[in-house]
């Protein structure tokens, strides 16, 4: 069965508490950190908004918003679709699927894939919104749908990864890997590399497939699972992976990140660190958020440590994404965190609405895309010059 990870985190909280009660613990150290005070050194300027459709609240799909190098694309739980331009937040167009949604959207080569949650992948025309085809995938799928060379591949909750022809659904292959009796809820999105599209599964391996033949390149297990029960077992490799030259960068829960080399699998360095958000990437950092909710920065050639940022414990964040001279975090309670990517130090602060944040914010050239559980999107940037005079602190917006 799937475990989910909100749910796991209360279940581990729920034994903990009750170990307090016992022994006369503080309940008080399990409570999400409080937001700190301090001076904004950045100024975060919202462009515009828009209301996607309904809400997806404690529901934990896998909705976030993508760009194309044109338009910007995201979709509702409620089934709807939207592309906007991403200088003025205008819709171009919304189509209505008249189904719930579960993961996506996915964009490229002039079309659109989304992931029903009846089991079905819909591509549209990127341009128009108009339907194409939808096919069957037979399984739950909480990944963002990958377009590339033609093909549509779809990864679904039971460790299958399947690619379809992008003009008129036809299925081209499919891999299956071993599934754990106990897996988190969740699954990573698959990445291209080269002629290569890489993937995560639940058994704790990462596998490089060749996109036209389906054929296995190489896999290598990155977390091995360890202890006695199936609890203890868990090694899923969920979160976000990254691609950067030759270099795959990827996370395991209750195992290790890694960077993995493109051409072999080989691994090239790993550090113990536990994490089912998963990873992102600049040119510099790997960075993650460790299970309690610490965020970390590693050295990207290395993994030596850069820094730890411990703001937001349990406050939920999710992957920190590179953002201008900053690394920005959702949290819980609908707030977006800008930390310093050289040290980790807090520079600016916004809140997108009270809704949780739990979809990874999205980074589309110099803009950053945030998507809340209630089904608003939300565009930022850095304003220049930092700060005017006589405008408030941003680190304070709805503090």
């Amino acid at each position: 069965m799937k475990f989910p990870a909100r749910n796991l985190l209360l279940l581990t909280g729920a034994l903990v508490l009750s170990s307090c009660g016992i022994f006369g613990g503080d309940d008080e150290e399990l409570k999400p950190a409080e937001l700190l005070k301090f001076s904004a050194k950045i100024s975060i300027k919202r462009l515009w908004t828009a209301k996607l459709g309904g809400d997806s609240e404690f529901l934990r799909v896998a909705l976030q918003p993508v760009g194309d190098g044109h338009r910007i694309y995201a979709a509702s739980r409620d089934g709807n679709v939207s592309a906007f331009d991403p200088e003025t937040g205008k819709q171009i167009w919304r189509t209505e699927l008249d189904t719930d949604l579960s993961a996506g959207p996915g964009a490229g080569d002039n079309f659109v894939a989304i992931v029903t949650s009846d089991g079905y992948v819909v591509v549209l025309d990127a341009g128009n919104g108009e339907e194409n085809w939808r096919s069957y995938i037979a399984g739950e799928s909480l990944a963002t749908p990958l377009i590339r060379n033609e093909l549509v591949i779809v990864q679904t909750v039971d460790n299958r990864l399947r690619a379809f022809s992008v003009f008129g659904g036809a299925a081209r292959w499919t891999i299956e890997q071993s599934t754990p009796p106990l897996t988190m809820r969740g699954t990573a999105a698959p990445v291209s590399a080269g002629a290569n599209v890489i993937a995560g599964f639940d058994n704790g391996r990462v596998v490089a497939v060749d996109i036209e033949s389906g054929g296995v390149e190489w896999e290598t297990l990155l977390s091995p699972p360890t202890g006695r029960s199936d609890l203890d077992r868990l090694a899923d490799v969920d979160g976000a992976m990254a691609v950067v030259g030759q270099d795959v960068y990827a996370a395991g829960y209750q195992g290790r990140i890694a960077s993995i080399a493109v051409e072999s699998g080989q691994i090239l360095w790993a550090r113990e660190i536990s994490s089912y958000t998963g990873v992102s990437v600049d040119w510099n950092n790997v960075y993650t958020v460790q299970d309690g909710g610490e965020v970390i920065a590693l050295s990207r050639r290395t993994g030596a440590e850069i820094w730890r940022q411990d703001a937001l414990l349990r406050r939920e964040p999710t992957l920190p994404v590179s953002f201008a001279t900053t690394v920005a975090v959702g949290d819980f309670e609908g707030y977006v965190h800008f930390f310093s990517n050289v040290d980790g130090e807090p520079v600016a602060r916004i809140r997108v609405g009270s809704s949780a944040i739990t979809s990874n914010p999205v980074v589309v050239a110099n803009r950053l895309y945030v998507q809340s559980d209630a089904g608003t999107l939300a565009v930022f940037v850095v304003q220049e010059p930092a700060r005017k005079r006589g405008a408030p602190d941003i680190a304070d917006e709805g503090a």
